[in-house]
């Protein structure tokens, strides 16, 4: 395994970060695999650990508390906030008043007095960033958090947070969690080159692509897995961005095979290849799923497959940009582009 320094921060972490959305009734796994999933992905050297609130309404984070209790100080404990928590429209969102409540609620399920990287799960167009950076340096100096970030940020959202934080003297952002992988590069335009501006951390997310870049979907066989099962529309091949994902999949294959790599080791490879990122995240349902991913723990992909792939898919480019999850809520909704 290998590790890098998260930002600025001086923590080291695991290039292989274990995310825990699949924990509990979102990917049907119960307490004793998480905590088999949780065992061997600290034997093999990964010392990072995230989760969110919202992941199966708080079960996610229970059973890692309970994966993880009486080894607290051996792992790196990231959490997040502000989606919905229920109907109420105050359980969301990153005012004061809610991320006070939303934290307290994470530690006491997790079992810990405090979370190391507190996460601002999107973006919140009702708050002012002060007012979430107000409230996430109160936590801090209280001890509950040691450092703060945000995730799916647009770039100029990072970069307006940046500014608010040095206008109003307050704790920044040190690390963001956006969507990465080789099918979706859009961050390479501008996420990527605004994190290196500031320092800040690089986790990435979906680096196998809900499964495209796991090797179980190719021409010609049925798509069975779990994503496809419950997010359909992303694998029906008569959308069009599925048919050029499916085209992209089979070209690299092609050069995974060449290359004697499976398409995971191919596609984490490339995730944490990029000098902006420090760590990949994954989500293995099962032990299989963790194993295979950690075959690719000490990938270095050369810089003739990099290349091959910058010619299936340019660099920059979203071969699915409608899933994009930072899009400026201008271009969703009209009526904030009339006057």
């Amino acid at each position: 395994m290998q590790y890098r320094t998260l930002g600025r921060t001086g923590v080291q972490v695991s290039t292989l970060a274990l995310g825990a959305m699949n924990f509990g009734a979102i990917g049907r796994t119960t307490q004793d695999e998480a905590t088999a999933i949780v065992d061997a992905a600290l034997e093999a050297g990964i010392n990072l650990i995230d989760t969110a609130d919202m992941y199966g309404d708080g079960e996610s984070e229970e059973m890692v508390g309970k994966a993880i209790a009486g080894r607290r100080d051996d792992i790196v404990l990231a959490t997040k906030a502000t989606l919905p928590m229920g109907d109420d429209p105050n359980r969301r969102g990153g005012s004061r008043r809610w991320l006070v409540t939303a934290l307290d609620d994470s530690l006491r399920r997790l079992g810990v007095d405090h979370v190391d990287l507190y996460q601002i799960h999107r973006w919140d167009p009702a708050t002012a960033d002060e007012e979430t950076l107000s409230a996430l340096t109160d936590l801090q100096r209280a001890g509950k958090i040691r450092y703060f970030g945000s995730s799916t940020f647009p770039a100029y959202r990072i970069v307006q947070a940046q500014w608010a934080a040095r206008a109003h003297h307050l704790g920044r952002y040190v690390t963001e969690q956006p969507s990465y992988s080789i099918l979706q590069r859009g961050i390479e335009a501008d996420v990527l080159p605004v994190t290196e501006e500031y320092g800040l951390g690089v986790l990435a997310w979906s680096p196998l692509a809900s499964g495209w870049l796991s090797g179980a979907v190719r021409r010609g066989q049925e798509v069975a897995g779990h994503r496809a099962t419950i997010l359909p529309e992303r694998f029906d091949l008569s959308v069009p961005a599925n048919r050029a994902r499916l085209d992209a999949v089979e070209r690299l294959a092609e050069v995974a095979e060449g290359a004697g790599l499976t398409m995971i080791q191919l596609a984490l490879g490339f995730v944490t290849a990029h000098p902006a990122v420090t760590a990949a995240l994954i989500g293995p349902r099962t032990l299989g799923h963790l194993r295979d991913q950690l075959a690719a723990a000490d990938t270095r992909l050369p810089a003739d497959v990099l290349d091959a792939i910058d010619t299936i898919v340019a660099p920059g480019t979203d071969l699915a940009a409608h899933e994009k999850f930072d899009t400026p809520p201008a271009l969703l909704d009209p009526s904030l582009r009339r006057r």
